[in-house]
């Protein structure tokens, strides 16, 4: 079947299965932040965003996405103006393996979006779903704390990939 969507803010037209997943075909197109972990929506390895909202891909049909805007790591920000969570995670090295860093930075989007000023528990709340073997969790919810702050306060990405 034959479906139109938005990924990373440019219309595509994509020849899918009926039951294709949503990790399958952003991957089989050449996006690969978005990782293959539990495939049973448990890591949020796969978190994108679809129409603004984190979703696992591992668990989503690619069907589901017809007509609708999806937005992956590879969308947000650029290594010339990274985004403030984007750089946020850099300054404060809640980057480890990378592996998880992706998703966590979409459902932090997602977070941000919804709650502009998190308390810490609700940044901890809304990253639950994104699981981490290396971080501790303590560097990537300080990130976001910050990213906060700064998005807050009108600061935009800083560019570069530097300063971590």
């Amino acid at each position: 079947m034959k479906i139109t969507l938005r990924v990373n803010e440019q219309e595509l037209t994509w020849e899918i299965a009926p039951g294709a997943l949503l990790i399958d075909s952003l991957r089989d197109n050449g996006l690969f932040g978005v990782k293959r972990g539990c495939e049973t929506g448990d890591c949020g390895a796969c978190a994108v965003l679809l129409d603004g909202k984190s979703v696992n891909a591992c668990v989503t049909f690619t069907g589901a996405a017809a007509g609708r805007e999806v937005l992956t790591i590879e969308g947000l920000g650029s290594p010339e103006r990274l985004h403030p969570l984007q750089r946020a995670f850099l300054d404060c090295a809640a980057v480890q393996c990378g592996f998880c860093t992706p998703g966590m930075i979409l459902v932090a989007k997602d977070l941000l979006d919804e709650n502009p000023n998190p308390s810490e528990g609700e940044v901890r709340k809304g990253m639950a779903g994104v699981l981490c073997r290396c971080t501790g969790y303590r560097k990537p919810i300080e990130a976001v704390l910050l990213a906060a702050e700064r998005m807050r306060n009108g600061a935009g990405g800083t560019g570069g990939t530097g300063g971590a």
